[in-house]
């Protein structure tokens, strides 16, 4: 990797951690003025984490190093895939790691989060972590399914710039059954992973109900900053591989500085739909019961599993 691309792998991670919070802030904008509100400015979350970083952190006589530990394991995981995911240029980290490794990255984040959920020492916290690890049962295959399919389709190989090398090189002859089933199978693991409507309310506090907000209950000040950064970077983690592995057009494939432009603006323009999607599919669908979300997550595994069987059959 040229010392181009290397500028361009750390500029364009920063942008991705940079917006991660703006990416939220838009979600909950779009969701507030659905519903006829005013709602927050979009640079809210901004406040709110300038707010816990300043804060001193109230820990728990059960508190161990590994509770404390464990948002800077979600933080760094975190910064780590934003290195790995091409954001406006293709060709990002490539040589070095594969879509098998971003995958398993996801999973350090959740193992990480259960532990603190588990360390806290309270009866919620260990109640959202058994929730997330049953939902993972079937977040995970689905995953990696729907990834494996676009691998299948583009020949084969893992590398991060395969996929959207080959897909924009086949240009429209890609959209077909296998890249419009991976693509809603990965946009309903998106929903699960985040830990948005149908699977979990992010804006909830109700305990009967908590997932995500209950394993991180127990933390507090800079810590609990800590670990909103991360779930941010990891919602706009997933939206940026919607937009550049599933629907990579007008990613720059090549290092000029048009292809960058275009390629910036496609992104923008492809991330602003998204979190349109999202803020839509939270305002028209209720939060199912805790034991209906497998009946969504083997819907995402079964969308996955017929991409890639498509791919032989058509």
């Amino acid at each position: 990797m040229n010392v181009e691309v290397a500028i361009v792998t750390i500029l364009q991670a920063l942008v991705m951690v940079a917006i991660s919070p703006l990416m939220a802030g838009i979600i909950r904008k779009m969701k507030a003025l659905m519903q006829g509100k005013v709602g927050p400015s979009i640079i809210q979350p901004y406040r709110d984490l300038r707010k816990l970083m300043r804060k001193g952190r109230v820990a728990g006589k059960s508190h161990t190093w590994l509770f404390s530990a464990v948002p800077y394991l979600c933080l760094s995981s975190m910064l780590i895939l934003a290195l790995m995911v091409p954001f406006v240029y293709v060709e990002v980290a490539s040589p070095y790691i594969d879509l098998i490794t971003m995958v398993y990255l996801f999973t350090l984040f959740r193992f990480a989060m259960v532990l603190g959920g588990l360390e806290g020492g309270s009866v919620f916290g260990g109640m959202g972590s058994s929730r997330e690890m049953m939902m993972s049962v079937l977040i995970e295959p689905a995953l990696l399914l729907s990834i494996m399919s676009m691998v299948a389709l583009t020949g084969g190989s893992t590398g991060i710039s395969n996929i959207p090398d080959v897909l924009c090189e086949m240009g429209l002859a890609a959209v077909g059954p296998t890249l419009i089933l991976a693509t809603t199978s990965f946009m309903i693991t998106l929903l699960a992973e985040n830990a948005r409507v149908p699977f979990d309310n992010p804006a909830t506090h109700l305990e009967l109900t908590m997932v995500h907000e209950a394993m991180v209950l127990e933390y507090s000040g800079r810590k609990l900053g800590m670990m909103e950064l991360a779930s941010q970077i990891r919602l706009t983690l997933f939206m940026v591989m919607v937009g550049t592995l599933f629907l990579p057009w007008g990613i720059a494939t090549e290092f000029t500085l048009p292809a960058l432009v275009v390629a910036t603006v496609a992104i923008v323009a492809k991330l602003l739909i998204i979190a349109a999607v999202i803020a839509i599919v939270e305002c028209t669908v209720a939060k199912l019961r805790l034991f209906k979300t497998p009946n969504l997550l083997t819907i995402s595994f079964t969308l996955s599993l017929l991409a890639m069987i498509s791919i032989y059959i058509l």
